[in-house]
């Protein structure tokens, strides 16, 4: 298999679609696969009004199907709805080449909360892109039953991983204490720092001890005037983002929007109780597996999880490895291509398959 990785969100962003992108494709020589990645680092961009970490590429039909004669993939998997993926998805339809895609971000949440554009309007945008696709990929349960319900067809179940070795629970002389000097307990949130996160309602909740925040983004300004009592620590990667994690008391996830949350896994195998609402994401993680605090009140929730015994939270994380997203993920592929190929040969039975170029 010699699989187009397309994808809008790349690095320097840093959130769960580029972990979960980069993940597949290390993952993939294991398996028998070539990635061929198509990303925004292939194209002329520009920064995002209002989210410069953000880049949207300067890419056209023309400019994709270059780069294909170049590939020449057989399978083509399309991560996001931006520019790159239109483009690719357009290439795909032109050429009857089966192709999959994947559902990260709800969109129509995101926009409804910047501009007055109804969800309804972007739900169907969405439902006519991913229409196109032989399968199109969901983290959780409740996520496919929601875009099942919203019209959304060919849906399949992929899910995340985390690293266990590096989050991981440490003894205090497992490196340097990230909170040497903050009253205990500490209530720490990761995770990108932008109004459909919902941070603020995390800041403005009455707790003891600490609240610490990492990550960073367009609203930061905003949530360091809100909270000036919250501490606030950038951006952190690796070892530094994993001792955040494991000196932590509890971590609270005030998101109503993700469609998985990668850092609930990373709380969780840091030996750290997750706080969040009963929403999408957290229910499927931390639901009825006693690894987490749910409630409506978020400010409940996140005193009862510093009861929830950190042995509990690191065996749940156990059970989510790359490994077996990768394996998911790949074998989606297969399926849902054999099934595009079979679906296409039946509505044109007089036309042979594409040639691959070269």
């Amino acid at each position: 298999m010699r699989l187009l990785l397309a994808t809008d969100a790349w690095h320097p962003q840093v959130n769960g679609v580029v972990r979960s992108v980069e993940r597949m494709a290390e993952a993939a020589a294991g398996l028998g696969v070539e990635p061929l990645m198509l990303t925004p680092a292939d194209f002329p961009s520009l920064p995002m009004p209002g989210y410069r970490e953000i880049r949207l590429s300067l890419v056209t039909r023309g400019r994709v199907m270059s780069r294909w004669e170049r590939l020449a993939p057989t399978h083509v998997h399309i991560a996001t709805e931006g520019p790159i993926g239109h483009a690719v998805r357009a290439a795909c339809l032109s050429r009857g080449q089966a192709f999959t895609t994947s559902y990260h971000t709800r969109f129509p949440e995101y926009l409804a909360a910047r501009a007055p554009v109804p969800e309804a309007w972007s739900y169907a945008w969405l439902r006519r892109f991913h229409a196109a696709a032989s399968g199109t990929m969901v983290s959780t349960p409740s996520l496919e039953r929601e875009l099942a319900g919203r019209g959304f067809t060919h849906l399949m179940r992929w899910t995340r991983g985390v690293d266990t070795d590096l989050f991981r629970p440490r003894d205090g002389d497992d490196g340097a204490n990230p909170f040497p000097d903050l009253p205990r307990p500490i209530f720490l949130s990761v995770g990108r720092l932008a109004v459909e996160k919902n941070l603020a309602a995390f800041l403005s909740l009455d707790l003891p001890g600490s609240k610490v925040v990492v990550g960073d983004g367009p609203d930061r300004a905003r949530l360091q005037a809100l909270a000036p009592d919250a501490h606030f620590l950038g951006a952190l990667t690796g070892e530094a983002l994993a001792r955040v994690y494991a000196r932590a008391d509890a971590f609270v996830f005030p998101s109503l929007t993700d469609t998985f949350g990668i850092v609930l896994l990373e709380a969780l195998a840091s030996g750290l109780p997750v706080a969040a609402y009963p929403v999408t994401g957290p229910l499927d993680v931390i639901g009825g597996t006693g690894a987490g605090a749910l409630d409506a009140d978020l400010r409940a929730a996140a005193l009862a999880a510093l009861a929830i015994p950190r042995e509990r939270c690191r065996a749940e994380a156990m059970r989510y490895t790359w490994a077996e997203s990768a394996r998911q993920f790949y074998d989606n592929i297969a399926t849902a291509h054999a099934l595009g190929s079979v679906q296409r040969s039946a509505r044109h039975p007089s036309s042979a398959p594409l040639p691959r170029p070269g």
